[in-house]
């Protein structure tokens, strides 16, 4: 296990969880709770458009199902490890406690670069891992949904696929979030884990006395998650000053236009060579000078080595690990406002969990009424986590996870141990 590794940071998240609660909770159950409940390998070998069969490996990992059905994200790139999903699975355990809904963690990982793919390649490889997994998927067991590398198409295609594969026309129940909502899914599915990272940096607004007007924000990371923050931001009054993604950075002291910019990404594939901006680099701008930094890319973009020089009074994880356990004790001692990653960006599951009680129910539910329920739960979260850290003088990060451990303790203590 690396260093950096995502497994190691979720580890190391744990472990000081578990030194907190080491007076409250028996050590062998905390012990228990470390571990996945399930690691699965699986060979995928589908035929593609060039009439070949192609090998992929993938990923599923339950961590917990002491909440529930364990509910996590496919992540499809070319270097997603085990010990990658494993670490992701891990803490959305964590996550799906502290927001409160009735899942544990899981997360799926197939090994391929879905940026080279044409739109039949990735969808063949999509159906035959719904297919070779189908057995791990289910609204009791695990629910899957959209990650890096993955889209609502995709998981129109697992639906689908297992729907066919039952000879039914629609599956029974909740099989996969993030869905198009032709199909199932939910308004404002897409938008909310986003829109959540902006609810919760409003509140560390309002808990330091910065105003949303006015104020300067840098997004690294301009995917899903990180175009939506940004442009949220934006509309609440917030001058994005800095974007970056895997190509480069583009800079504008005076505000970026987000709006010009997603439609410029949308045509040339990344933030590079946008006019409405200066060229910058991806990694020098984690330390311009701003109220917030919203890291949206991947993990461990702030390391021991550049926080001493991070400039920004609140960073707001929007990614899942892209802050290493060394570069939070710095940023912790130096006084930066944490939001950490199971609350941030919480708001994805949050929503998903709305999509998997409307397709259970047989309901439909407007956008404006999951962007409601949206704003009260995260905004809810955060002062409970914010309240918390103050009264036993914690950081961010460790009265999350007290919080979501503790709760994932309790759910084990109430089924009892003989499982």
């Amino acid at each position: 296990m690396a260093k950096n590794s995502i497994l190691a940071t979720a580890m190391a998240n744990f472990d000081k969880a578990a030194a907190l609660l080491g007076g409250e909770v028996d050590t062998e159950l905390l012990a228990k709770i470390r571990q996945p409940r399930e690691r699965i390998e699986i060979t995928l070998g589908p035929q593609l458009g060039d009439k070949k069969l192609h090998l992929f490996r993938a990923f599923l990992v339950r961590h917990s199902e002491a909440l529930g059905p364990s509910k996590g994200g496919i992540r499809m790139t070319p270097g997603v490890t085990l010990d990658d999903v494993t670490g992701l699975a891990m803490e959305m355990t964590w996550k799906c406690a502290l927001i409160g809904v009735p899942f544990g963690g899981g997360k799926s990982g197939i090994v391929a670069d879905s940026t080279g793919m044409d739109k039949f390649d990735k969808e063949t490889l999509v159906r035959s891992y719904a297919r070779n997994a189908s057995r791990h998927i289910g609204p009791q067991v695990y629910v899957p949904a959209p990650d890096m590398g993955t889209n609502e198409r995709d998981m129109g295609h697992i639906k689908d696929a297992i729907s066919f594969s039952k000879g039914q026309a629609t599956t029974q129940g909740c099989y996969v979030t993030g869905k198009p909502v032709i199909l199932g899914g939910i308004p404002g599915r897409r938008e909310a884990t986003g829109s959540g990272v902006v609810i919760c940096v409003a509140e560390a607004f309002k808990a330091l006395g910065i105003e949303m007007q006015g104020a300067t924000a840098v997004v690294q990371g301009f995917g899903n998650v990180g175009a939506i923050a940004a442009k949220v931001l934006q509309e609440s009054g917030a001058s994005v000053i800095a974007v970056g993604d895997l190509y480069g950075a583009v800079t504008n002291e005076k505000g970026l236009d987000i709006d010009a910019l997603i439609e410029h990404v949308a045509k040339a594939g990344s933030v590079k060579d946008f006019a409405g901006g200066s060229a910058g680099d991806g990694q020098k701008m984690l330390e311009i000078p701003c109220d917030v930094l919203v890291p949206a890319a991947s993990a461990n973009q702030i390391t021991a080595d550049n926080a001493p020089r991070i400039s920004a009074k609140i960073i707001a994880e929007g990614a899942n690990g892209p802050t290493s356990p060394k570069a939070d004790e710095i940023l912790t001692e130096r006084g930066v406002f944490m939001i950490p990653d199971i609350l941030c960006n919480a708001g994805g599951v949050f929503v998903s969990y709305l999509e998997f009680t409307q397709e259970t129910q047989q309901e439909q539910m407007t956008e404006q009424e999951v962007q409601t329920r949206l704003q009260q739960r995260m905004a809810e979260k955060f002062a409970h986590v914010h309240e918390l850290a103050h009264e036993r003088k914690l950081s961010m990060r460790d009265a999350a996870m007290y919080l979501g451990v503790s709760t994932v303790c309790s759910a084990m203590i109430a089924r009892g141990y003989l499982s």
